[in-house]
């Protein structure tokens, strides 16, 4: 099969397109045949995306852990998906993703996905949508009637933490650049600020749930908004006692994981109409190094897909 390999720790630079085996789906897993593959700018910086999880060298690696595809191969013992069936899902970050032809995905990772959008679409949404439903849901808990701000609202993160926030029935308010005001506010925000000009202090209310999807300088600005009592969520980077300064909240930092339970429900809020994914580009799977190095600066709103079938 062809593939997006790294033969040693790097950025971009490393990434040759390059024949590689075809993956053998082991009990448990499945082999799926991939049509599109959406890319985490930032997957090349973990550690995970380099070392298995007894920590050894796993080079080379195949980047990129949100896949759609159809299944073609089944592993012993499983009886949840059957050939021809069409599935997306989150790769675990320890292990080969879906920047290739093939890619061997347990069972767990996977569901049934959504057959109203194309693979490309359904390729942005597992590891997104996940982790800003695990925000919200799991760790925020939130609750109708609550004010939830998103930093960052039209990232891929983002984006469906707004979305989903609305479906939970918070009031939803978001920070933007100016460029991209409109679309979140398309997405369902009650407000929308442009995070380079707006004194955020002078127009939000107080956060019940303050959701982190962009890590750095904002944050520590944005997290005077929550209120005595609220929460603080991200999943950039561990909270410490500096950035609350012995404020009255409760933080939760956390890696998001695989839910296949979660994933059907996304897919049939996204078959509803509910939720609508966003593609920020699209590059072949030949292009894939491109994709990686000019991505982050050329793409909008959404997430960076490779096109593999």
């Amino acid at each position: 099969m062809m593939a997006l390999r790294a033969h040693s720790r790097g950025g971009p630079e490393t990434l040759v397109y390059e024949t590689a085996p075809v993956p053998v789906a082991a009990a448990g897993e499945v082999l799926v045949e991939v049509h599109a593959a959406a890319i985490t700018f930032t997957e090349l910086d973990w550690d995970e995306t380099w070392r298995s999880e007894d920590g050894r060298d796993r080079t080379p690696i195949i980047p990129s852990h949100e896949v759609s595809g159809v299944v073609v191969g089944l592993g012993d013992g499983v009886d949840r998906f059957a050939i021809g069936d069409e599935v997306y899902g989150r790769i675990g970050f320890n292990r080969n993703g879906a920047a290739a032809e093939y890619a061997a995905v347990p069972v767990a990772d996977l569901a049934l996905r959504p057959l109203s959008v194309s693979h490309v679409e359904s390729a942005t949404i597992p590891l997104a949508a996940l982790t800003a439903w695990q925000a919200l849901a799991d760790h925020a808990e939130l609750r109708p009637g609550e004010h939830v701000v998103v930093l960052g609202g039209a990232g891929g993160v983002g984006a469906f933490a707004v979305q989903l926030a609305r479906h939970f029935g918070a009031t939803v308010s978001a920070t933007a650049r100016g460029t991209d005001l409109d679309f979140v506010l398309g997405l369902g925000a009650d407000v929308v600020l442009d995070y380079l000009n707006a004194n955020e202090n002078n127009l939000l209310d107080p956060a019940d749930v303050l959701i982190d999807a962009v890590g750095g300088p904002a944050r520590e600005r944005a997290i005077r908004l929550v209120r005595p009592g609220g929460r603080f969520v991200t999943f950039s980077q561990p909270v410490d006692d500096a950035l609350t300064g012995g404020r009255d909240l409760r933080t939760y930092f956390f890696i998001v994981e695989a839910n296949e339970p979660e994933l059907a429900t996304i897919a049939s809020l996204v078959d509803s109409g509910e939720l609508r994914p966003t593609v920020a580009r699209v590059y072949p799977l030949s292009e894939g190094r491109a994709a990686y190095a000019e991505g982050a600066r050329l793409h909008g709103p959404g997430k960076t897909v490779l096109r593999v079938r």
